[in-house]
């Protein structure tokens, strides 16, 4: 990623911002027990900056200004932990000239405040009973010396920003993509009866890190047999059994661009009937609902469509009557928006756009039978309708089975 685009975006959300209006993006800490540190996606997108801790601050006041605060480095620290990025380095990345020591962010940040009306930050959402984070502590804090002040969550101010993909966006979700393909195909040949789920959750995770993606996207659903019918599966625990289907739910993460892909196979090699009427039904409506996708279409049309597919599948099926039945096995919607958040920014019902990128995922869940399918492609908006970008992983029943 270059500092000009970067730039852009950051330009991009100034002019959103209204006069003595302020963002404050805090970057991510770092976890108590870390596998590999994990960026804040809205600092990330703003700064490119994979270091814990900084704070990006933005003001729109007769002029914008901006100013970024990193850890300080402590030269008798650095054979324990390394050197911390320089000032010029963060520049260098970020493409901001104002950089300061986060130790010098508490005495500055006053004089941004006293003139601003309302402060955005990424507040996030969580329950009532978990404890707030450290956004939502400095909003708590600053309320407390500048009382005039609103607050507001970051979110309405990216959703324009971050659910239009540049192409440089594209190229790192079709490389996540790609990987996690390659480690879905790996699993699909290696499988056997008798392996447990995180066996396969391995062969996932050695060709997704052998190429050099250090993050999934999300923790990996690998579910076998009855496990498939529930839907966040996250266990992966359980041994596979004779004649069993594998529901993969995976995505690797490239520059924190989340692939987002399942697919539905026989672990035997081979679909029993009743498994290959089942998802037959799924893989048609996949299709169908992939090739309504265009520039204006709404999500909403997509999932009433979808809905309208499952109903007529479903009592084909002989699993219900009444067609107001279905979401005994569908619970579900047929997609969401992909990103930098394996559900991105974008809203359920919004209106698909050029460059949108979405998930199309129908699926059917029998628990009584121990079967659950769900094929689920990353679909890009074009000017013409859609590019699948997942279109090289297999799901054609001839394909998997061979």
């Amino acid at each position: 990623m270059n500092s000009k685009l970067l730039t852009d975006r950051r330009k991009k959300l100034i002019k959103q911002l209204k006069k003595k209006e302020l963002v404050i993006v805090f970057a991510a800490s770092v976890s108590k027990y870390p596998r590999y540190f994990l960026q804040d996606n809205n600092f990330k997108y703003l700064t490119g900056l994979d270091v814990p801790d900084a704070i990006l601050v933005i003001s729109k006041q007769k002029k914008p200004v901006m100013e970024l605060f990193i850890e300080r480095g402590i030269p008798e620290m650095e054979v324990w932990v390394g050197k911390k990025m320089t000032k010029a380095e963060a520049t260098e990345t970020s493409g901001i000239e104002r950089i300061s020591f986060l130790d010098e962010f508490e005495r500055k940040i006053g004089f941004y405040m006293a003139p601003s009306i309302k402060i955005y930050a990424n507040l996030g959402y969580n329950n009532i009973d978990k404890p707030i984070n450290k956004s939502q502590n400095f909003i708590n804090k600053a309320k407390q010396h500048f009382s005039h002040i609103a607050a507001a969550d970051m979110t309405e101010l990216l959703v324009p920003l971050r659910s239009v993909k540049t192409k440089w966006e594209i190229e790192q979700l079709q490389k996540a993509i790609d990987v996690t393909g390659k480690g879905i195909k790996s699993i699909i040949k290696k499988s056997k009866t008798g392996m447990m789920e995180y066996e396969l959750e391995a062969i996932l995770q050695y060709n997704v890190t052998s190429k050099g993606l250090r993050h999934m996207g999300f923790k990996p659903i690998i579910a076998a047999g009855g496990n498939a019918a529930t839907l966040h599966y996250e266990q992966n625990n359980s041994k596979i059994g004779k004649d069993e289907m594998v529901l993969l739910d995976v995505g690797a993460a490239c520059n924190g661009y989340s692939a987002d892909i399942s697919r539905t196979f026989p672990v035997s090699g081979k679909f029993t009937k009743r498994q290959k009427e089942v998802y037959s039904e799924v893989l048609n409506i996949n299709k169908k609902i992939i090739e309504m996708v265009k520039p204006g279409i709404g999500m909403k049309e997509l999932n009433e469509k979808t809905v309208e597919l499952i109903q007529k599948s479903l009592i084909k099926l002989k699993l219900i009557k009444d067609k107001n039945d279905y979401r005994k096995y569908y619970m579900h919607s047929v997609g969401h928006h992909l990103g930098m958040d394996t559900h991105d920014l974008g809203s359920r019902d919004s209106v698909l756009e050029v460059g949108n990128v979405i998930t199309i995922e129908p699926g059917i869940y029998i628990p009584e039978e121990k079967i659950g399918v769900r094929i689920e492609d990353d679909i890009l908006v074009t000017k013409t309708g859609y590019k699948i970008l997942s279109e090289t992983i297999p799901k054609e029943i001839k394909d998997l089975e061979r």
